[in-house]
């Protein structure tokens, strides 16, 4: 009777974690570089002294991609794989600049379910999650609150998700990125 319990309660662990989106024995791969994530500035707050002052306290080549607090500058972002370059747009919400300061970053994001990549974060990011219902091909966003997916498929979903941002045309992305994992270099786009 006892083995019974055991093994259903086996199969219950197992079912539950093949059911999430990421999983938490993921380590991080190759992120570079470590670079301490930002305070999010507080609601109605666009003061660019206090948000210089937050960034000087920070990795130099994070000051001069994002001089001047936010701008549309910092927004914009490249997202490499091998040969191919997509243009994104970062949302302008706490997670995308806490995200921003991580950059650039490459790393090993692995496959799942054969429409996203996914690759957790050394650390969180601030959360702002609902659930978009359609998932679009190139959305760029956070589960939980660590785990970056790049999604390069359309599909419904029920998940929640925090948007960070989204490929401004992700025409080829899914063959770019093919079946695997894939080694994926995200930058802020100098322009």
């Amino acid at each position: 009777m006892n083995k019974c319990f055991i093994i259903i309660a086996l199969m219950l662990m197992t079912t539950a974690s093949v059911l999430t989106a990421c999983s938490p024995d993921d380590d991080p791969v190759l992120e570079t570089p470590e670079t301490p994530i930002p305070k999010p500035e507080e609601p109605g707050g666009n003061d660019n002294n206090s948000g210089n002052d937050n960034e000087n306290s920070g990795n130099e080549n994070d000051n001069e991609n994002n001089n001047g607090g936010e701008n549309e500058m910092s927004r914009n972002i490249t997202i490499s794989v091998g040969n191919h370059s997509f243009d994104a747009t970062l949302e302008d919400n706490a997670t995308a600049s806490a995200y921003a300061a991580l950059l650039p970053m490459t790393i090993s994001m692995n496959e799942l379910n054969g429409n996203e990549k996914y690759h957790y974060l050394s650390k969180n990011l601030p959360t702002d999650s609902y659930r978009p219902e359609t998932i679009r091909n190139g959305d760029l966003m956070l589960y939980g609150s660590n785990c970056l997916v790049l999604f390069y498929e359309t599909f419904s979903s029920s998940y929640s998700y925090t948007r960070i941002g989204k490929i401004n045309n992700p025409s080829g992305l899914a063959s770019a990125l093919g079946q695997g994992n894939a080694t994926v270099t995200f930058e802020i786009k100098n322009n």
